[in-house]
């Protein structure tokens, strides 16, 4: 039941913007069937969208689900314009239109039913409607309550146990307190999205790759993607206290949280309002009801960039290494890099002194240890205590092979006062002793 009521739902925006009521209606709390996720997903998507078009601003949708004798039973009504019982038995026919005139003039060719009846028959299911000119549409589909397959198969999606939607607009962590040296190394996903029932779903697809955060709205959302720094964002464009644009506004132009990638979803799939999104920095942007195999390789792709990304500082750290790999974005690169030489800047300035290490750091920079961590984690793959002692290391191997210093004045020129320690620590880093670099 969550994967119909989160088709629906993902048309709640939409159908606020038309001035119309919206519903979704179930006395089941689950229901386990074989079915093909993506058929379905087209069956109730056109009969939605054709429902939301053809009805006039204060009118209502409604979504019905049922079973009744190992059948379910699913109605699409509204109280549209109607079609003439004349023309009902034709609706289905492929290019014909109910109404030529300026009742029904925005349907198009037909081919939507005539597609929709094709995939109910391939669902071994039937389509049936009935309608009143003027007063309103309904659609039946009926389908077989099979149970025949393995539970989950191919991609399908799981169907749940009823699970609770939150009580509240607060949100719920799973994990995303985890230092990166635990087990669990997925990476952490922040969902922003105020409709508890796209939540649920979206849970189901991603809870075994990602560790997940939610937020229910905009505010909270650029809160916890501040506080947490997470590997991954998706965000709904239409909320509450701040919309998914603002989100990408704030969270792109803020140090702590430019690089992570952000994903728009949205009921709007206009060409207007992907280069909107895209303009305020969004990294992917996929329509409501969005397929999941799409959103899964999406996803896998950022994570992929971010691996990329980390793969060309990790070089440039030490070495001011330039051979920028093509795949990763040139304007991303630019506005890490100077994150990074800032904080090679800071670095720079402090590292003889001995009493500097990871809270003068992070004094200097602006951001509390968890922020910094997980930035530079996601930048460079090294924690700011890694990063300054590889730095003072390799300053101590460019003195040791350009100066006459000895082993004792570079340790103690780099911040290192205790001789034995500098000299582990060089060793580990370098695989020969300090006095073997030394010219």
């Amino acid at each position: 039941m969550p994967y119909l009521r989160y088709l629906a739902e993902s048309f709640q925006t939409y159908a606020n913007s038309r001035n119309l009521s919206l519903r979704f209606h179930t006395s089941l709390e689950s229901l386990v069937m074989d079915y093909d996720p993506e058929q379905l997903k087209q069956v109730v998507t056109n009969l939605i969208s054709n429902a939301v078009k053809f009805t006039p601003s204060g009118g209502e949708v409604t979504v019905r689900a049922k079973e009744e004798d190992k059948q379910l039973f699913l109605e699409v009504s509204d109280t549209g314009v109607g079609i003439d019982q004349e023309k009902l038995p034709f609706v289905f026919n492929r290019f014909f239109q109910a109404d030529g005139s300026t009742t029904r003039k925005r349907e198009g060719t037909g081919i939507g039913l005539a597609h929709t009846q094709e995939l109910v028959k391939l669902m071994g299911g039937t389509i049936a409607v009935e309608s009143e000119l003027g007063a309103g549409t309904r659609f039946t589909v009926i389908l077989p309550v099979n149970n025949q397959a393995d539970s989950i198969q191919n991609g399908a999606i799981p169907d749940y146990e009823g699970q609770p939607a939150p009580a509240s607009a607060e949100s719920t962590t799973m994990g995303l307190d985890k230092p990166a040296s635990t087990a669990d190394e997925r990476p952490q996903l922040l969902l922003i999205e105020d409709n508890p029932d796209v939540v649920t779903y979206l849970k189901s697809c991603l809870n075994d790759i990602y560790q997940l955060d939610v937020a229910y709205n905009g505010l909270i959302g650029i809160e916890k993607a501040i506080e947490n720094i997470p590997d991954l964002i998706i965000s709904d464009v239409m909320m509450p206290e701040k919309n998914g644009y603002e989100v990408c506004d704030t969270l792109k132009n803020d140090e702590r949280t430019s690089h992570i990638p952000i994903i728009l979803l949205t009921a709007k799939a206009d060409a207007s309002s992907k280069i909107a999104g895209l303009r305020r920095g969004a990294d992917a942007y996929l329509a409501k009801p969005f397929d999941r195999e799409e959103l899964l390789v999406r996803l896998a792709k950022l994570v992929e960039r971010q691996q990329r990304m980390v793969a060309y500082f990790s070089n440039d750290n030490s070495a001011g290494n330039n051979n920028r790999p093509p795949e990763v974005e040139v304007e991303a690169i630019q506005l890490e890099d100077a994150f990074i030489r800032k904080v090679r800047g800071i670095i720079e300035e402090h590292y003889e002194d001995e009493d500097f290490a990871l809270p003068q750091l992070c004094q200097k920079i602006g951001m509390s240890r968890s922020q910094l961590y997980r930035k530079l984690i996601a930048l460079i793959d090294e924690s700011p205590s890694e990063f300054i002692r590889s730095y003072r290391l390799n300053k101590a191997k460019e003195l040791l092979e350009t100066t006459d210093l000895n082993v004792s004045e570079v340790a103690w020129k780099v911040g290192y006062k205790n001789l034995a320690h500098f000299s582990r620590s060089y060793q580990d880093v370098f695989g020969e002793p300090p006095s073997t670099t030394s010219k």
